[in-house]
């Protein structure tokens, strides 16, 4: 196992809290925080395309996609005492605390429709639009993240913690997550 570093990785399903889970701790932990989803979201948003649209984008430009991933890995080398909120953080720092946040699909689409910060690169009519949409860039990005790295972000076994966000508020998601953060930090390496 690779030397623990005080670095926690969130990622997990599409709406299930690591933005605002990750607001938390940063705050709780005095923890800076690195968001590669911003810069895919900016990326997008200068090109014109939905979030959707743009990581159907990624799949012909697979160099846009390493320099995304990359970035992550990039920014642990110079830092330390932070939140990578990115969807393969756990893969760019393997020394990192590894947590995935799961998700109910139809709480998710209900969240992810009346976030407003989502607005600029999600505009969807309905609920289930959103949630069709939802399903799609799930299935796009796995298909993506075992052509590109050969991982499968799905696979529990690749995180330290799992935790389903569900009917959990986000209080209780980032007390867990600091509860075990805490014990994993204290074991052996």
């Amino acid at each position: 196992m690779a030397n623990k570093r005080n670095i926690i990785s969130l990622t997990g399903d599409l709406a299930a809290g690591k933005g605002t889970v990750s607001d938390i701790l940063i705050k709780d932990l005095n923890y800076g925080i690195y968001r590669n989803g911003e810069y895919a979201r900016k990326l997008a948003k200068e090109m014109g395309l939905n979030i959707t649209s743009f990581n159907e984008y990624l799949s012909n430009h697979p160099e846009i996609d390493l320099q995304i991933e990359k970035s992550a890995s990039e920014y642990a080398k110079e830092h330390e005492n932070f939140i990578i909120d990115a969807r393969l953080g756990w893969y760019a720092v393997p020394e990192s605390f590894k947590v995935y946040l799961k998700v109910d699909i139809n709480v998710a689409a209900e969240r992810a429709y009346n976030d407003m910060k989502r607005k600029n690169t999600e505009s969807f009519t309905t609920v289930e639009e959103q949630k069709a949409d939802m399903q799609k860039r799930y299935q796009l990005e796995n298909e993506r993240y075992w052509k590109l790295y050969g991982v499968h972000k799905e696979d529990m076994a690749n995180y330290d913690l799992v935790i389903d966000t569900t009917y959990l508020t986000p209080e209780e998601v980032a007390k867990q997550i600091k509860d075990a953060y805490y014990k994993w930090l204290d074991m052996e390496n």
